[in-house]
């Protein structure tokens, strides 16, 4: 049988609940022509999937969606074979299929994965969709500047501690906000982040004011509400924002239009302000995306922390805990053993 959690029949809370998600069974499907069996390894748990739960894009009683990394079972699909990794998307499910006819969004292809190139788990983060987001709204978008100063919200989040560090190889001089302690140790000292300043302070708007003596002249947003608040005053003429997430505001009712307000608030001020979808990124950007950052990981020029849980029952914990800013890291759930391990 095949384990899969999916959004349940009960009105939907501004945050998960426990009501919110139904664990249910149902058969290990069968690939058909030009499709291929799959068993998940790793869930991706990121923000943006609570909005696809809010406004129940997902089909009612479907895997709940996510990115994920998984051993293919058995293919009918050319050039794949039983054994190999994949990147896919089974969601939360401990199976599912990946081929002709499989319904995807549309930026997100299934491929083949290489274990010589980067841990497996990589490729929904770093080496996935998350590190092209960054290096699209970092390097494409906001394009700092030697000399510039940079500053990233959730810093030590997935897309954060990436674009952060994209932006110290371009030179800039990089602020990261995060939240407890040892997150802004991290950023500065694992990650080489010039200052970091905790969004949990009293004085936080002050702390981050004097951590941008020249002000700021990027700012990559994965957070809204305070964070936004306090970089507001800082923006220097010329500066460029990219809204990658508005984590702060995924509970507001669902024509709050947070992303509008702010975006028109920092145009007032002269920023350049970009909303950032990295499925625009794909085309053209990918390949070349990969190629650097593989490059740039394999040489420890960009580190990159994974927190992972283990288990598939603690997938919606983990995924309420993430939205919480309880994770450190870019959060996974492993639900099947690594056999690259």
């Amino acid at each position: 049988m095949n384990r899969y959690w999916t959004l349940s029949d009960n009105p939907v809370h501004a945050w998960p609940a426990a009501d919110t998600f139904d664990l249910r069974e149902g058969p290990i499907p069968s690939p058909g022509p030009g499709q291929a069996l799959t068993r998940t390894i790793y869930v991706s748990l990121d923000p943006y999937q609570w909005g696809y739960k809010r406004r129940r894009v997902e089909p009612a009683g479907s895997p709940c969606h996510a990115r994920t990394v998984a051993q293919v079972v058995e293919s009918h699909i050319e050039g794949l074979s039983s054994g190999d990794f994949v990147f896919c998307t089974n969601g939360w499910s401990e199976y599912g299929l990946m081929g002709a006819g499989v319904p995807r969004p549309g930026y997100m292809v299934p491929r083949k994965l290489d274990p010589a190139v980067g841990r497996i788990s990589q490729a929904v983060g770093v080496l996935g969709m998350l590190g092209l987001t960054a290096y699209a709204g970092m390097i494409l978008q906001c394009a700092p500047k030697a000399g510039e100063t940079a500053v990233i919200s959730a810093a030590s989040g997935g897309v954060g501690q990436i674009a952060g560090q994209l932006a110290k190889l371009r030179g800039a001089r990089v602020v990261g906000i995060a939240g407890r302690e040892e997150k802004c140790r991290f950023v500065t000292e694992t990650l080489g982040f010039d200052a970091c300043v905790s969004h949990l302070s009293p004085t936080f708007a002050e702390d981050l004011k004097a951590a941008c003596p020249d002000g700021a002249d990027v700012y990559f947003e994965n957070v809204g509400g305070a964070c936004f608040e306090a970089i507001l005053p800082l923006f220097n003429p010329g500066a460029r924002m990219t809204i990658c997430g508005l984590i702060a505001h995924y509970g507001d009712a669902p024509d709050a239009n947070a992303g509008e307000v702010e975006a028109r608030r920092a145009r007032e001020r002269g920023v350049n302000v970009q909303n950032l979808f990295v499925g625009d990124y794909v085309e053209g950007h990918h390949d070349a995306f990969l190629a650097d950052m593989a490059g740039w990981v394999a040489e420890g020029r960009v580190n990159y922390l994974e927190d992972i849980r283990e288990g598939f029952d603690t997938i919606p914990g983990a995924f309420a805990e993430m939205l919480r800013g309880g994770n450190f890291g870019k959060m996974l759930v492993r639900v099947a053993p690594d056999p690259t391990l």
